[in-house]
């Protein structure tokens, strides 16, 4: 059985979900909550599977995987069907580039650790973190739509069938919203959102339906 060690808001789990959700794999749910305890991504049993004391982290039997995108590929390669990074090697190389401008272009450098390192260390206002949150967004989803208008131009981020890509964007779409973001100028990728919703996958990998929500 699969086992997700995840935490309903976090970015990085909530791909992880869709992905698992797409596949239509069943798997068991593990709250790890960032803030409560300490964080409890610092306790000494969660530490031990994941050193970077990060989530998600992912178990399959006896094998055990952390970072989003590593987990991604490897349900794609381990239960191919249906194919959530489909096409050639071109197309699949396209689909990447997407997924990639969102999980290590925009995401890390605006995720829980780094907001609270630049308001504890650096001493930024929360005015100008919102200043930094907004900026990197901003010039992510500009170089996606314009990528976006490159390729295939379907439903979705590439085609007419969802990837790791829309994985990807959708939970940044809602890390954005929670950040206050103006998302209207961005058209393109609203109306990829709204195909995305639709889906029971991405509903079900939603931050409120999530066995830890409040």
């Amino acid at each position: 059985m699969i086992t997700l060690y995840d935490f309903g808001p976090s970015g990085a789990s909530y791909r992880s979900r869709i992905a698992l959700n797409l596949k239509e794999l069943d798997y068991n749910q593990i709250p790890i909550h960032l803030s409560k305890d300490g964080g409890q991504q610092f306790g000494a049993d969660y530490s031990e599977l994941n050193p970077q004391n990060l989530i998600p982290t992912l178990t399959d039997g006896g094998i055990t995987l952390i970072q989003s995108m590593a987990i991604m590929e490897y349900i794609e390669e381990v239960y191919p069907d249906p194919s959530i990074l489909p096409g050639n090697a071109v197309d699949r190389a396209q689909i990447r580039a997407l997924a990639n401008i969102v999980a290590c272009d925009i995401h890390p450098i605006n995720n829980l650790r780094v907001r609270l390192y630049l308001v504890d260390n650096m001493v930024v206002t929360p005015e100008n973190r919102k200043v930094w949150i907004e900026h990197w967004i901003k010039i992510g989803f500009e170089a996606y739509e314009k990528l976006y208008d490159q390729g295939p131009k379907g439903l979705f981020s590439y085609g007419d069938m969802p990837t790791i890509a829309d994985a990807c964007l959708i939970p940044q779409m809602v890390n954005a919203r929670r950040n206050e973001c103006d998302l209207s100028r961005f058209t393109t990728l609203l109306k990829i959102e709204e195909a995305c919703q639709v889906l029971p996958a991405f509903e079900k990998a939603l931050p409120e339906n999530q066995p830890d929500a409040s």
